[in-house]
């Protein structure tokens, strides 16, 4: 029989989930199949408990009628805590087969309570180690076994504080920076621990390091610290199971004893002091000598406010060797990365005692050709290594992490006769979020853009959807994080990232439905508009992307009362018009000496406004609450006309002339449709009026090219993606950018810099013109209908003739789904991959469905059909290949003079353009479309005269009147 599979199971999206707290896990599978147009028509499930056999299973579902195979939650008898438990799926599908048992999968719980932890906070007691003390501290703890039978062992570990733990002299874990960042004051994550393979027969010891973090550290630019506490400390909780069926319980306790050692300083911002001079040889091995140790004594910390890890563990996720080393015109030497990249430098050094190397990290260089740490601000990024002069030694920072792409050296042994790079390793670290998404194009300059879309998501994806990772801040912008969301969830599977840090976000919501600008939230500034919707627009996004249902009910609370919030202030129910707003942040239209753009504040608050509002009322009808939507259906319309009576005149003029203010009356659907021609059409103008260069910040930049493109001028949009001079996305790639600039001129034309003040070269927010990549261009979406990739929406739109190729894949928790297209032999192919259990609707743009030529005529295309743009097909899960012949509207072009996809044909213009100019059409293909305005300073404008310009252009506007 025919291949039918279940793979690919995972529990709360991840494959091995070690320590969670989630009463009712959900589960999700993949299927595999050898035929098209897969459907699974039922599933079964069963779940083992601690004994892990299936024979005697806890949990059997029986057969199920469902076509449900993502995040479909456990609903068996009670689960205990500290337990694995196996799960294992098969499924029938649509064409009777019955797959076989899916190889088992596990999750295993930590504790359901905080009554279950035995073990106490503890520090170093003021009377041995002051508690403010720069150096990190060590404690450690020996135990000896009762029986050398052992079955597991886990250790349930946090800090108030960052921490590294280890047994028997070894690491555990692969962890960096846990616990973590969380709003610390009403939630903190504490990890798990198998260390079951590290218990050793006998005496063994364990032992934890503890620097300050996020939890103690300076945070902010404005040079405080102790933001949570001003004490660091540890809660350790070992769990050893004993083939007998006994348990032991090891706990951190004023018995345990304390140290320094050799990490003598460690901030977040400033870097690391490593002196291994002082390092405690066998300090966390049993043994040890440590009575000269210090004692621990016991913090009254809760213990109520602990939650298992939610979030993917931070990790060393890729490694990078400098591409070069440099000598600068002022004499220093220079390590090149080749990539702005966050995380941090192991060095390997044989040196004698005392020799001190220092490292400092910045991410470019000046005009000059050198080092540049001005828009680093106060943060010092700086690493300091004092060798002990014991033969080779290997050091990388514990407790800190840099954003740099050169790293200057000073005090290397003979650095003066050139350094090696083979003595250097970039080590690069994030939240190690699963890949999912790839996006790539005929155009290189555009695939570096993406590249650095990534690598800037990867930087500043550190436990916290930060800002930047370099200077002073490195804070959770709420702005930030809810205009790039979209774009992040095609790079990342990023439900367990942003789980957690909207439960961050609800915890540090005022009761009066207040977000704060950051989160977790340490500066103490509330709701602006496009910040605070942060709070509804990320969950809507990851309901889109991943079809998560719980975190729409998780922050439901949450999102109405953002809603209710914005109702409740001003002088008028439905315009927000008071209180500080940051705006259209940083556009270009702005003032002089102002960091916010000229689309009018009050614009922004109340498209935000019905933003916010509108997806309430669709969370509302997702969970089933009708009368919520009811209501907020019916506050959705009312903001929506008060925005047209205030903001939109009765000609259908939007009344402001920013770029910003058209976008969002187009994106949010705020203007009539009578209007939307128009309003469009003025868009377009602005454009191509700054001769194909945006002036958006913030809040426009996300949308301005999806405004374009759903408004008949996707041809606008790519040239402005396609744009290298500034402003532009590419002008930033062609000044040699590996990441997204906070400013769209951080470096200018002459190589001076926009300021020292604010000008990151990591800050991925004008990154989110990805997400139009993926959606626009390559065509991939998810049907808003059936999320998460239930159903494919595969649109892609190669009009214009810019690009001939693009192509863009996604692992969606179905499978694979690819969508690309590509110009050959004066014919387009329209590519589309399908997962099993998923369907797709595709649009082949402008072709007539007599001329479509399909790889496969079998079970798994469901209908063609003729549309107004194009062929409608509808398929099953597979792979599919159309081709349709290349015609005019691949060359379409639209400009003030000629507006093509408004009010004429290409064979009408065509005959318009032979009249007046006999052979321009075809030059003007030729061209892909320059305009018309632009034909005096083209290659063309030896084939149509000012005369011959301005007798097209009158005849078009005939046309157009």
């Amino acid at each position: 029989m025919a291949e039918l599979k279940a793979t690919h199971l995972t529990a709360e999206y991840q494959r091995h989930l070690l320590g969670t707290d989630v009463a009712h896990p959900r589960t999700s599978w993949r299927l595999e199949s050898d035929r098209q147009g897969t459907v699974q028509k039922a599933y079964r499930m069963q779940t083992a408990g601690e004994n892990g056999s299936f024979d005697e299973p806890l949990w059997d579902s029986g057969r199920r009628e469902s076509d449900e195979n993502v995040l479909v939650p456990y609903v068996g008898p009670a689960l205990s805590s500290r337990t694995r438990y196996l799960y294992r799926v098969k499924a029938w599908d649509n064409f009777g087969r019955e797959s076989e048992w899916s190889e088992p999968a596990w999750w295993e719980t930590a504790f359901f309570g905080a009554q279950e932890w035995e073990a106490q906070w503890i520090s170093p007691s003021p009377e041995s180690i002051d508690p403010q003390a720069e150096p990190a501290f060590l404690l450690r703890k020996p135990f000896s076994l009762k029986s050398a039978e052992i079955a597991s062992a886990r250790i349930y570990a946090t800090a108030a504080g960052v921490y590294e733990l280890y047994l028997n002299g070894e690491k555990v874990g692969d962890a960096v920076l846990a616990p973590g960042w969380t709003s610390y004051r009403l939630r903190q994550a504490y990890q798990t621990y198998d260390v079951t393979a590290q218990i050793r027969e006998g005496g063994n010891a364990i032992g934890v390091m503890v620097a300050g973090g996020w939890y103690k550290g300076r945070l902010g630019w404005e040079n405080k610290a102790n933001h949570y506490g001003d004490r660091r400390s540890v809660l350790v909780q070992l769990h050893i199971s004993y083939k007998d069926g006994t348990e032991e319980v090891i706990g951190s306790d004023p018995t345990w004893r304390a140290s320094t050692g050799a990490i003598r300083f460690s901030e977040i911002y400033d870097g690391e002091t490593y002196d291994a001079r002082m390092e405690q040889t066998g300090w966390s091995e049993p043994g040890f000598d440590d009575s000269s140790w210090g004692i621990a004594e016991r913090l009254e910390l809760p213990l109520t406010h602990l939650v298992a890890q939610e979030s993917v563990p931070i990790r060393v996720t890729q490694t990078l060797k400098p591409q070069a080393v440099i000598v600068t015109p002022s004499g220093d030497t220079l390590l090149d990365m080749g990539q702005n990249m966050v995380g941090r430098i192991r060095v390997t050094v044989t040196a004698p005692e005392g020799t001190v190397i220092k490292l400092t990290h910045a991410e470019v260089l000046d005009k000059d050709g050198n080092f540049y740490m001005g828009n680093i601000r106060t943060a010092k990024q700086l690493v300091t290594y004092i060798a002990k002069g014991l033969g080779t030694e290997t050091y990388a920072p514990h407790f800190t992490f840099q954003g740099f792409r050169y790293v200057k050296v000073e005090g290397y042994p003979d650095q003066e006769r050139g350094l090696s790079p083979e003595a250097f390793t970039g080590e690069v670290i994030h939240s190690d979020m699963e890949r999912t998404g790839a996006f790539e194009c005929s155009d290189e300059m555009v695939n570096q853009l993406q590249r650095n879309i990534v690598w800037g998501q990867r930087g500043n994806f550190l436990d916290v959807p930060t800002d930047c990772p370099q200077r002073d801040e490195r804070l959770g912008w709420t702005g930030d994080a809810q205009v790039f969301a979209g774009t992040a969830l095609f790079n990342y599977n990023g439900g367990p990232f942003f789980t957690k840090w909207l439960r961050d976000l609800k915890a540090d919501q005022l009761a009066d439905g207040q977000i704060p600008f950051v989160v977790p939230n340490i500066i103490q500034g509330y709701s602006s508009a496009a910040w605070g919707d942060a709070a509804t627009v990320i969950p809507w996004a990851l309901y889109m992307s991943l079809a998560d249902k719980r975190i729409l009910a998780e922050q439901y609370d949450s999102m109405k009362g953002w809603v209710d919030f914005i109702r409740s202030q001003g002088d008028t129910e439905h315009i927000w018009n008071t209180g500080f707003h940051f705006g259209d942040w940083l556009a270009l239209d702005a003032k002089e000496g102002s960091y916010m753009g000229a689309t009018p504040n009050h614009m922004v608050t109340a498209a935000y406004f019905a933003l916010s509002t509108r997806i309430v009322r669709d969370a509302a009808g997702v969970l089933g609450l009708a009368e919520d939507a009811a209501y907020y259906g019916m506050l959705a319309e009312r903001i929506a006309a008060a925005y047209r009576d205030e903001f939109i005149t009765p000609n259908g003029r939007v009344a402001a002339r920013t770029q910003t203010a058209h976008v969002l009356a187009l994106v949010f659907d705020l203007a009539e449709p009578k209007d939307r021609a128009r309003i469009a059409r003025d868009l377009n103008d602005m454009i191509l009026e700054n001769d194909y260069h945006l002036t958006t910040g913030f809040v426009g930049t996300p949308y301005l090219c999806f405004a374009l493109s759903d408004n008949g001028y996707h041809e606008t949009a790519v040239k402005l993606l396609l744009q290298k001079t500034y402003p532009s996305w590419l002008y930033s790639v062609s000044k040699g950018a590996t990441t997204i600039w906070e400013h769209w001129d951080g470096i200018k034309p002459d190589g001076s810099f926009w300021s020292d003040d604010m000008n990151s070269f990591n800050h991925y927010a004008y990154g989110a013109v990805g997400e139009w990549m993926y959606r626009k261009i390559a065509g991939l979406s998810p049907d808003a209908e059936q999320p998460g990739y239930k159903k494919v929406r595969i649109e892609p739109d190669f009009t214009g003739g810019r690009l001939s190729h693009a192509r863009a894949s996604y692992e969606s928790m179905y499978g694979t789904v690819e969508a690309g297209w590509t110009f050959v032999d004066g014919q387009i192919e329209v590519e589309a991959v399908v997962p099993a259990g998923a369907a797709a609707s595709i649009l082949l743009r402008g072709a007539h469905a007599d001329e479509v030529k399909a790889s496969v005529k079998d079970e798994g295309i469901l209908s063609i059909t003729q549309e107004a743009e194009g062929v409608r097909v509808e398929t099953g899960s597979g792979r599919y290949v159309f081709t349709i012949p290349r015609t005019e509207s691949s060359y379409r072009t639209y400009s003030p003079e000629m507006r093509l996809s408004e009010v004429v044909q290409w064979e009408t213009a065509k005959q318009i353009l032979d009249r007046h100019a006999p052979g321009f059409a075809d030059n003007l293909k030729h061209f892909a479309g320059l305009p018309l305005g632009a034909a005096a300073n083209s290659p063309m404008g030896s084939v149509i005269s000012q005369e011959q310009y301005e007798a097209i252009s009158r005849e078009l506007s005939q046309i157009r009147e």
